[in-house]
């Protein structure tokens, strides 16, 4: 029915009338402060409406690494979904999948298997590295090392070197490795190969923290240690490389093919050949999700942890500051100690989906 105010005149008695043009001028005139805000708050937001979900490892600096590009995700308007976490191996397949939009934690050298079996380009984007200069090496306890002349991983060939690192007493030495679908895991189970080092060296393979714990308790009560580690993480302010510890060198350069062509200078850090690729972290997303989220992939490839920030958060996570809770505060505080930076990648980020 459309009534109008000629209409209104004649049916209305006059006090309803004037209620009734009076509301309607006031509805005129106020715009709706609902509707202005939403169009307020889509205007500079490139995620609004969208969700996102990262996946990482069962490690807390993992989850510091996620919370940082989460905290930015969310200021581009995303609804940031709780991580996945699951191994690499499996990371690779969510993301292949879809299932989750993007990892933090891609190893460009380390993961290289589990990158190209899921697709590689096709179905992924690396989009841009977060942390460079991570280092990788075997390590024996420095009392062991001076007393025995022990400088290389080759010298494990020897039974009775081996024998020294025996704590389950079945002949071989027992070196704290990677987990299951870790990509370390490859690298390890590959050196022993290559090294011929089968018959003398037991891969004790768990969960890490439990794993390397036991090895700083065993470290503690005198006994020889013999583990796999990497720098920047916390194990190395408690098994102090030079102090505690000496970093093993191996005869050559000797890695997965996955992992592409590599000469000793790859592997060369701390002035030995450590055996592994010095790697870093790249941030990897679902092809799909980079391609209809242009902004969310500038922001991929901006983000950057200096390598010696990464080292100190560790060491925080070691000391207690390691729930949930607080490794989100240890994110929110990183960024407030880097806002400007943290805030021209978010601006930067916007100014890529204004221009699509």
């Amino acid at each position: 029915m459309n009534l109008t105010v000629d209409k209104l005149m004649k049916c209305l008695p006059l006090p309803l009338l004037c209620t009734a043009l009076l509301l309607g001028a006031i509805a005129c005139q106020q715009p709706n402060p609902k509707n202005e805000s939403a169009s307020s708050s889509s205007a500079g937001l490139p995620g609004e409406g969208k969700a996102v979900q990262g996946v990482h490892a069962n490690l807390p600096e993992e989850e510091f690494q996620t919370a940082i590009v989460n905290k930015a995700l969310e200021k581009l308007g995303y609804e940031v979904e709780e991580p996945e976490i699951v191994t690499p191996a499996i990371s690779f397949v969510a993301l292949a999948n879809g299932d989750v939009d993007y990892t933090a934690i891609h190893l460009e050298r380390l993961h290289a298997k589990f990158y190209e079996k899921n697709g590689g380009a096709e179905k992924l984007v690396k989009s841009g590295v977060i942390i460079s200069g991570l280092v990788q090496s075997y390590q024996i306890d420095k009392k062991t090392a001076k007393e025995y002349n022990i400088t290389s991983l080759e010298q494990f060939k020897d039974p009775e070197i081996a024998k020294l690192f025996d704590s389950d007493r079945d002949g071989k030495a027992d070196l704290a490795g990677c987990p299951v679908g870790w990509g370390c895991e490859l690298a390890i189970e590959h050196h022993l190969d290559a090294y011929d080092l089968r018959d003398t060296v037991e891969h004790n393979q768990g969960e890490y923290n439990l794993i390397i714990a036991d090895t700083i308790t065993r470290y503690k009560e005198g006994e020889s240690v013999l583990f796999y580690t990497w720098e920047p993480l916390w194990v190395g302010q408690v098994l102090k490389p030079g102090e505690d510890t000496i970093r093993l060198e191996v005869p050559y350069t000797d890695l997965p093919e996955e992992q592409g062509e590599m000469s000793e200078k790859d592997t060369t850090a701390k002035g030995k050949n450590l055996g592994f690729a010095i790697d870093r972290y790249w941030i990897t997303a679902n092809k799909e999700f980079a391609d209809a989220n242009p902004a969310a992939k500038k922001l991929f490839e901006l983000i950057k942890i200096p390598v010696e920030d990464m080292s100190a958060a560790s060491q925080r996570i070691k000391e207690g500051e390691n729930s949930p809770e607080e490794i989100i505060s240890l994110a929110e505080e990183w960024i407030g100690t880097n806002q400007e930076t943290f805030d021209s990648w978010i601006e930067e980020a916007k100014q890529v989906n204004s221009e699509n």
